[in-house]
């Protein structure tokens, strides 16, 4: 039977009470992030009309916050390591704060960008936080079990950027629903500061590498780069997040107002759905690893699943609302092998190299995550009209066709098939011997 997260104590370990504190704040700063990834998804239609937004520009602020994710993360991998997740995260919740009220104050595209360029730089380091330190405390077989709960508990971020953002915006505006984010961020970057005392069981803080010098440090990347294994594993990480946040983080609600009419409670109730779904899957989905022995088999699983769902939005014109609502949140259960996944790249490297292994499969993810959103934007905008504007040379109207969002959907699903098919063709990481 598979081990609960949260088992007996063994010699050294950390004591539950411990642990369970520990995955409740990682769930917490995961959510923060999930919630800045997410939050331009239901306001999407309220940001073309106030900042009067091209379809590249909504692009480019969607991907923004992945780029900040680009530049960071092989200088992120190396702090990780030498400085540690709890003063990492405490630092970078600052610059979150301050993008998160940029936000709240951006009076055109630009300034937006800019503003998805901090909150992308300030939530940086929650989620690589995240699998280090669960990987300390979480061993082995319980090692996805723990991830499937932070990670699931993060979807609430998406949750949040859902119906409550939606009616936050409806009630005071999208702009001081930014400036609620602004405070709540800065509560929990305090409190996980204040709560988490340690970087790893024994109660130590800082570094697992010893004395190694900067320039060894920055070597640890050549060698992470050497793993065998390790380019399968990238391909289907630059991808499979990739999509998921594309949808359910940029273009869903888009597509469920112009394609089906719904006004912002509605799309926000339905993307609500979609993440509750994808919460469902991923609790359901975290200890499979442990009862099936593999890892990937369920990836492959999941994401062809994945890839046809979307392939189906992309190829049948005209669907019903209802049946498009479906497609959606059926693809946001399949898509929940992110934990898994994970695992499985974190098997592929030792504890010392824990931090730097992490964020080089963690590039891949936001290097997608950036190019997706950017390539789907161009999509949009070859395939829609020119927008009209008014005397003022203000754009008016707006929205884009139905079959700009069906060739999205047919991108993504190529997109994922592939990183599906390179990752089949590596190894397998099983959780314990056969």
């Amino acid at each position: 039977m598979h081990a609960p997260i949260i088992g007996r104590d063994g010699p050294g370990a950390a004591p539950a009470v411990g642990r369970l504190r520990l995955v409740v704040m990682l769930a917490l700063i995961t959510i923060v992030s999930q919630f800045h990834r997410a939050s331009l998804g239901v306001i999407a239609p309220e940001l073309i009309r106030d900042l009067s937004l091209t379809p590249q520009m909504l692009g480019l602020a969607g991907g923004a916050f992945f780029l900040a994710l680009v530049v960071v993360q092989l200088p992120l991998g190396v702090a990780l390591d030498r400085v540690g997740p709890r003063r990492l995260v405490g630092a970078l919740t600052i610059v979150a704060v301050a993008g998160a009220l940029l936000s709240a104050t951006a009076q055109s595209g630009p300034m937006l960008v800019a503003a998805r360029l901090a909150l992308g730089l300030g939530s940086s380091a929650a989620f690589m936080a995240a699998v280090v330190m669960c990987s300390r405390w979480f061993a082995g077989e319980r090692l996805a079990s723990a991830l499937s709960w932070v990670f699931a508990l993060s979807q609430l971020g998406i949750l949040l950027a859902s119906s409550p953002l939606a009616l936050a915006s409806e009630t005071i505006g999208w702009r001081w629903a930014f400036v609620l984010a602004a405070v709540i961020t800065g509560a929990v970057g305090f409190a996980f500061w204040l709560l988490v005392t340690a970087d790893h069981p024994d109660g130590s803080v800082g570094s697992t590498a010893g004395h190694e010098s900067m320039r060894d440090a920055f070597r640890g990347i050549a060698e992470v780069l050497r793993t065998p294994n390790l380019p399968n594993v990238l391909a289907v990480q630059a991808v499979a997040y990739a999509c998921i946040a594309t949808v359910l983080g940029l273009w869903a609600g888009p597509y469920l107002f112009d394609v089906h009419g719904l006004e912002p409670v509605a799309r926000g109730h339905v993307i609500a759905l979609m993440t509750v779904a994808h919460i469902a899957g991923v609790l359901a989905c975290g200890p499979l690893d442990a009862r099936l022995n593999t890892r990937r088999g369920i990836v492959v699983a999941g994401g062809a699943a994945t890839a046809v769902l979307l392939a189906v939005l992309a190829l049948m014109p005209g669907l019903p609302t209802a049946v498009a609502v479906a497609l959606l949140v059926a693809m946001c259960v399949t898509m929940s092998f992110g934990p898994t996944l994970v695992a499985h790249g974190r098997s592929l490297f030792p504890d010392r190299l824990a931090g730097r292994g992490m964020t080089t499969l963690n590039l891949a993810q936001v290097v997608g995550a950036s190019l997706l959103p950017l390539a789907s934007g161009a999509i949009a905008a070859a395939l829609s009209p020119a927008p009209s504007v008014d005397a003022a040379g203000v754009a008016v109207g707006g929205g884009y066709p139905e079959v700009a969002y069906r060739a999205i959907f047919g991108l993504l699903a190529f997109a994922l098939a592939a990183g599906v098919w390179a990752y089949s063709r590596g190894a397998d990481s099983k959780p314990r011997p056969a």
